[in-house]
């Protein structure tokens, strides 16, 4: 399976694809004009340095789109693709601007924590972030399913997978959360767009 990039503003799928080296998405610069900017400043940033993707169409005749703000954070790659493509790549899409929430000053992205728990062959599909402040001090707390045929283990057997997600969570976001496991089944099943984010800081 190969990553691709794209949006419907730009006509669909159509905007990056990941080569058979797999180390980022090349962007048809043939078709578009890419930048990486800072989302507060609105300045461009460096190579490398993370921000929010802008586009510009250069083919498109009856209704051209200049610089638009796609609302995805990724980065450039600045080093050439091993392939021999030259057309520039980006990084995997990290979340989007908006998703994004501040904890204990450290800036953390749903689909981080989604891509960390999904990498884990014991996790299921369904899991909620929570975030929650107790006597001042913010806390998130991560309540996910576990596979039906690996809740049937001791309580030590759980417990160190417990601990072993906690370590995962923590060693990428750099916070360290709280993780409750449950069976499957146990969370709301929602029709439409699952919600992953309960932020109850401000309750």
């Amino acid at each position: 399976a190969y990553d691709s990039y794209g949006l419907s503003e730009m006509n669909g799928p159509g905007v990056a694809f990941e080569c058979k080296e797999k180390c980022g998405m090349h962007l048809w610069e043939d078709n578009f004009i890419m930048e990486v900017i800072d989302q507060e400043t609105l300045e461009v940033r460096r190579d490398s340095e993370e921000g929010e993707l802008v586009l510009t169409t250069i083919n498109r005749e009856a209704m051209p789109i200049l610089r638009y703000r796609t609302g995805d954070l990724t980065h450039i790659y600045p080093d050439p693709c091993r392939c021999g493509r030259v057309h520039r790549r980006i990084s995997r899409i990290k979340g989007r601007v908006d998703d994004m929430f501040i904890l204990r000053g450290v800036n953390i992205f749903p689909s981080e924590v989604e891509r960390i728990l999904m990498d884990l062959p014991e996790v299921g599909r369904n899991y909620q972030i929570v975030l929650e402040r107790h006597g001042g001090l913010e806390e998130m707390r991560v309540i996910l399913e576990i596979k039906k045929r690996f809740f049937r283990g001791s309580l030590k057997d759980l417990k160190r997978l417990q601990n072993k997600i906690k370590a995962r969570l923590k060693g990428e976001l750099m916070v360290t959360p709280q993780v409750e496991l449950v069976e499957p089944t146990t969370l709301p099943r929602t029709t439409g767009k699952a919600k992953r984010l309960i932020d109850k800081r401000k309750i």
